[in-house]
């Protein structure tokens, strides 16, 4: 009976979820969802002095907001030490690990030696065959696997392909320090083992702790899970990706305004092929992930890629819904809970009406949140530097000319302020577009916007007129 799936995402709380990690959450969630498995979600925690609860609040906060739901409880690996010390002591009592006495000058020395003879820092395995009761009184051993010298040790890779590990460049390494705390080598093969997982989806940065988490498996007689590792992402000038590209956490590509289903896409396409097919709903998704179109080489990180991925988004959005996910993101957009502050039900009202004009200018919630400034915007209206000059170069004459006519209008809507407009146009031989701008600066504050009729529309009689009347002087 085949096993059913179970992937694992194991972030380490030392920070917050960057877009690597978002990424490999992805994975290792489209594989599971595809197979009819479980994605579980572990907690990497060991690190005591280094991992925070903000951090753990960051990652699940970010999970939650890419939609990436875990299935079962989190696991926290440091509440499960006691666990991985049993299978240490294990390990000790069949005379598959052993404890090692070795002090530090002992292992600083043997590091400086391999440095002057141009080799990797290996542990020698002086303590691998003697007698611990040769140990100096009162030192405290650490716990060493007794690893293979000689051979090799393979991973069949579902990204890499067939990886080969000579031995003899893989230590005796630490399972359990000398305070009795287990590794993270160690930590990580137990526990994914207890909780079943079958397929393990990280970063290639951990080829080498796959050969050695190996030993482990092979030493405890546990069937490993199948693995594959993905290339690590790299900036636009293939350089491994920093902070200084963009790798930042999910929180603030949120906070730049993309949406979840955009940045998903976006993530799922890095590294991983479909053709030419750019765009996958969810469920699109689902169905073609296959870790055998995961591409060995590092993808390349692109903002204007994503920028312009995350305009598609916007404008195929139902208004409805984009205004939901406008309006739940605000406290986390500059200047958003400002507005939210303002959002009555007359100007949640006026932002719905308006959001077929703002997101077809938008690529980001950001840039259409920027769009719709001009409803909150507070009379007299600050002008930006073209709105001024347009208004200041004969402007303010044709709105003098404008205002009475639009105020004698009976039913106030987009297309009978448009016929006025157009009738002043025509009477007076000007181009539509030498109106329409000086109106837009005076409305709106600003050199562009939605459609001048549409914001006629959605500012109503009462406002429009009063903001004209401001400017027209």
């Amino acid at each position: 009976m085949p096993q059913d799936v179970v992937t694992r995402f194991a972030p380490s709380p030392t920070g917050f979820l960057h877009i690597g990690g978002a990424r490999t959450a992805l994975f290792n969630w489209l594989y599971a969802r595809k197979h009819g498995g479980r994605m579980l979600l572990r907690i990497e925690d060991t690190d005591r002095e280094r991992s925070t609860r903000a951090a753990i609040d960051a990652i699940i906060d970010g999970l939650a907001w890419l939609e990436l739901q875990w299935d079962g409880d989190i696991v926290y690996q440091f509440a499960r030490a006691d666990r991985h010390r049993e299978v240490a002591e294990e390990l000790l009592a069949q005379g598959k690990a052993y404890r090692c006495f070795a002090t530090a000058q002992e292992l600083e020395d043997m590091r400086e030696h391999a440095r002057l003879e141009g080799r990797p820092p290996r542990y020698d395995g002086r303590w691998r065959d003697r007698d611990p009761k040769t140990a100096p009184p009162g030192a405290a051993p650490v716990i060493r696997l007794k690893a293979p010298k000689d051979g090799e040790t393979v991973i069949e890779d579902g990204v890499q392909g067939r990886v080969v590990f000579p031995n003899k460049d893989l230590d005796d390494f630490v399972l359990l320090r000398s305070d009795g705390t287990p590794t993270f080598m160690l930590a990580v093969v137990v526990d994914d083992h207890d909780m079943g997982v079958t397929q393990i989806i990280r970063g290639d940065d951990h080829l080498t702790n796959a050969a050695r988490q190996m030993h482990i498996y092979d030493a405890l007689g546990w069937r490993a899970p199948a693995m594959a590792h993905i290339p690590l992402i790299h900036g636009p000038d293939g350089a491994k990706l920093s902070k200084r590209h963009g790798a930042l956490g999910v929180d603030a590509y949120r906070a730049m305004g993309y949406l979840p289903a955009a940045l998903r896409n976006y993530l799922v396409r890095l590294g991983w092929s479909q053709g030419d097919k750019e765009f996958f709903s969810t469920q699109e998704m689902i169905e073609a992930f296959d870790l055998a179109q995961v591409h060995r080489s590092p993808a390349r990180f692109d903002f204007a890629k994503l920028e312009n991925m995350n305009g598609h988004y916007l404008r195929a959005s139902d208004d409805a819904e984009l205004l939901d996910a406008l309006l739940s993101t605000l406290p986390f957009l500059p200047g958003g809970k400002e507005i939210a502050s303002k959002l009555d039900a007359s100007r949640k009202a006026q932002l719905a009406a308006a959001m077929p004009g703002l997101k077809a200018r938008a690529k980001t919630l950001v840039e259409l949140l920027d769009g719709a400034a001009f409803l909150f915007a507070e009379r007299p209206l600050a002008l930006d530097a073209k709105a001024a000059q347009i208004l200041a170069q004969g402007g303010r004459a044709r709105l003098a000319e404008l205002a009475p006519r639009l105020a004698a209008i009976e039913e106030w809507n987009a297309q009978t302020t448009e016929n006025a407009v157009r009738d002043i146009s025509a009477l007076s031989g000007v181009k539509l577009g030498d109106i329409a701008q000086p109106l837009r600066a005076a409305l709106t504050g600003r050199a562009t916007s939605p459609g001048i009729f549409e914001v006629l529309a959605i500012l109503g009689r009462e406002e429009s007129l009063a903001r004209l009347a401001d400017q027209a002087g």
